[in-house]
């Protein structure tokens, strides 16, 4: 008697699950960097410059520290 049901992606003959859209490194790097962009932002708009100045300082700083963060948190294994 098998305990699973038939359509069971665990289960001998069933589908086989479908792999993840992003990996867990790839998450993290993009979250973070997506962090170090809101935090850069908010500073620069504290600082008194347009909202304008502050979006482009933000998307400058995020899209600087994806490939710094890529090199910094290692492979997955």
């Amino acid at each position: 008697m098998n305990p699973l049901p038939p359509g069971n992606p665990g289960s001998a003959g069933g589908p086989t699950p479908e792999p993840p859209f992003l990996s867990l490194r790839t998450a993290v790097v993009l979250l973070a960097s997506l962090d170090i962009g809101l935090i850069v932002g908010t500073l620069t708009l504290f600082t008194g410059s347009p909202v304008a100045g502050a979006v482009l300082a933000a998307l400058s700083a995020a899209g600087a520290a994806v490939p710094a963060l890529h090199i910094l948190i290692g492979p997955s294994h």
